[in-house]
């Protein structure tokens, strides 16, 4: 009984796999019969939306790149965090400090996301040199991503939890958690995240927060670094 269920599932499979082969084969040949029956015109104006289009594309990737995108950088001062935003569409805020251990994992994978990323600026700020702006965005947990868009502070990335609540999450976790709050342009499956795979001798670390010594925050490292 068992191998004939599984012969059954075996071939309804099967079946799927070529319905999409033929609706993907189908597709293709539409778009081939559609180009092939184009005029000489008609596929000049398509080469040239194209090309317009590319050289759009282009000049917003050169607009970003004056504006700070396409790398991790830290800013000075919580003054300097207005202007950052000013001028950005999409912006993720990394509010750290020295001793956070998470902070220089969570570093790590910014880095990687903001060369990505470019219609998303990156950026770090020291909660140190900015006590207003933390106590405005009540921010009590380090470390904490603030997600801005337009200007305004849409959601927050508080610790660990939301990446698997542990410190061997991949980027790609960081990625989709970005993606669920559209912070930047995420090709991924937003119901499905990335799955941490769990390797010999890796150990999931409960968050447990830990008050930061003579500050108003926690921390959500496991330790702190002095």
């Amino acid at each position: 009984m068992a191998s004939q269920s599984m012969e059954v599932v075996a071939k309804a499979l099967e079946q799927q796999v070529l319905q999409s082969a033929r609706m993907v084969e189908e597709q293709l040949d539409a778009e081939l019969e559609k180009l092939q029956s184009m005029d000489e015109d008609e596929l000049e104006r398509l080469k040239e939306r194209r090309l317009e289009a590319l050289k759009k594309a282009q000049k917003q990737k050169q607009e970003w790149i004056s504006k700070g995108h396409g790398e991790y950088r830290e800013i000075p001062s919580e003054r300097d965090f207005f202007a950052e935003v000013k001028e950005s569409k999409s912006v993720v805020c990394h509010f750290y400090r020295d001793s956070a251990f998470r902070c220089k994992i969570l570093d790590k994978h910014l880095a990687v996301l903001a060369k990505k990323h470019l219609e998303t600026k990156f950026i770090k700020l020291n909660v140190e040199k900015a006590p207003f702006l933390t106590e405005r965005l009540k921010i009590k947990v380090i470390p904490t991503l603030a997600l801005v868009k337009d200007g305004k502070t849409k959601d927050y990335v508080v610790g660990f939890t939301d990446l698997g609540n542990t410190d061997e999450f991949p980027t790609e976790m960081l990625e989709w958690r970005l993606g669920c709050s559209n912070i930047i342009n995420y090709s991924g499956n937003i119901l499905e995240p990335p799955t941490i795979g769990q390797k010999s001798g890796t150990k999931f670390t409960k968050v447990e927060k830990k008050t930061i010594r003579g500050k108003g925050y926690d921390s959500d490292s496991g330790s702190d670094e002095d």
